[in-house]
């Protein structure tokens, strides 16, 4: 079978190299990213193979049924090394990220001693300038601590890891405002140090009062409390069945952007574009005045808490719980109409089957319809490019022989492990 052949080469291709498509080590071409890639490619052709009638034993050529369920097994036979691989370059990625986490944070601070010196040309190097280097060297050393210790959870991005293994965008901003302001603070400590005159540790102490940097302040507060918020919204929603969450392979850049499923959304984008302007506003007002706190624009400050409210608003909005809005016997044509009975197809009508996020093979057959008291899984049928069952607005499943005929309740369970309603049908002899 093809599956077999598929693991006997990947084996026979471990045997014959020290690094075999399963490695883990991340040093080597033929590491886990290339053994994931082995794997998608083998799925990918296998699916687009029996989609195209390809493959099939000709003891189960002759029956729909059969074939169906065959092709099905064998494609989560295949989805399910699929998924075993992704995870294991998710891993292998993470490893990997500390090391890139902290040279883009040491980068930074070349990058900002290389504006510092060419501002510096004509006006002169100044004590603002020394300690706006040294709080930038105080902050990256922290932050290399920081990836060492979750070097295995991708260094500083842990902390803004959300548990469904994605960039939280709420944690990300709050995180930007918690870095901006705290190399402020030590700016200002830092100039406060070095200062001699009684005047200028006044005018730096002064710096520090709330009337200077109440808009900053509240902005941070504001942000740092919607991580939180939002962390505790979302947890409530999954164990309320009322939001569907499923955990990706690995966290990448365009999920402050987009949903589970990739797609664009609203409020992260709003979210995101106007906190990176305010931070950005506030950077270069500290630069101009390095003696106190920037004192952000109280328009500048309700436009980001506008913002920071639209996005609350849109986590409450997202979501819903799955439900089952029709039942009715599958129909091919030249079929006579019937009521239901043992061993014919349901087609199950609704909305919300598929998740977010869950659109791969692998979460695909973790699906289940549960007819009475048998559960069911839902077989994949593949077509060119994807599956055209299960989707997420209808599904279909056979009527296994074990139902007893009568009045029976449906209900799906999808791959987020969220429950349907009930929906009552009368299966007959």
């Amino acid at each position: 079978m093809a599956v077999q052949e598929a693991r006997g080469g990947a084996d026979a291709g471990a045997r014959r190299g020290a690094h075999g498509g399963g490695c883990t080590c991340g040093d080597c071409p033929h590491g886990a990213r290339e053994g994931h890639r082995r794997a998608v490619a083998e799925f990918l052709l296998m699916r687009d193979g029996f989609a195209a009638g390809q493959g099939l034993p000709a003891a189960v050529a002759h029956s729909a049924s059969a074939s169906r369920q065959w092709v099905s097994e064998e494609l989560t036979q295949s989805a399910e090394l699929v998924a075993e691989r992704g995870r294991a370059e998710g891993e292998a990625w993470l490893a990997r990220l500390w090391r890139r986490t902290v040279c883009a944070v040491w980068a930074l601070v070349v990058l900002l001693l290389l504006v510092q010196s060419l501002t510096a040309i004509g006006a002169g190097w100044t004590t603002a300038r020394t300690a706006g280097l040294l709080a930038a060297v105080i902050v990256g050393g922290v932050l290399t601590a920081a990836s060492w210790f979750h070097r295995a959870r991708g260094g500083v991005l842990a902390p803004v890891l959300g548990e469904d293994n994605r960039l939280s965008t709420s944690r990300t901003v709050a995180a930007a405002w918690v870095l901006f302001v705290a190399y402020a603070v030590l700016l200002l400590a830092g100039r406060l140090a070095a200062a001699s005159d009684h005047a200028e540790r006044d005018a730096l102490l002064s710096g520090l009062e709330l009337a200077r940097g109440a808009g900053v302040v509240t902005v941070l507060a504001v942000v740092c409390g919607i991580a939180v918020l939002v962390r505790r919204v979302v947890g409530l929603r999954v164990l309320g069945q009322r939001l569907q969450k499923v955990r990706a392979d690995r966290p990448r850049a365009a999920d402050l952007l987009t949903d589970d499923s990739g797609r664009g959304t609203f409020a992260d984008i709003q979210y995101v574009v106007i906190s990176t302007v305010a931070v950005l506003f506030a950077a270069v007002r500290l630069a101009r005045r390095p003696d106190q706190l920037p004192d952000l624009p109280w328009g500048l400050a309700v436009v980001v808490l506008v913002s920071a409210a639209t996005y609350v608003a849109g986590k409450y909005a997202e979501g819903g719980r799955p439900v089952i809005l029709s039942v009715v016997r599958a129909r091919e044509a030249g079929d006579l109409d019937a009521p239901i009975r043992t061993g014919d197809d349901i087609e199950i009508r609704g909305a919300g089957f598929v998740p977010p996020g869950a659109q791969g093979a692998d979460r695909l057959t973790r699906m289940v319809v549960r007819i009475g008291t048998v559960n069911v899984h839902v077989p994949l049928v593949p077509v060119t490019g994807g599956f055209s069952n299960p989707t997420d607005v209808a599904l279909t499943v056979p009527v296994p022989a074990e139902v007893e005929p009568g009045r029976v309740e449906v209900q799906v369970v999808t791959a987020a492990g969220v429950e349907t309603n009930r929906y009552a049908i009368d299966v007959t002899d």
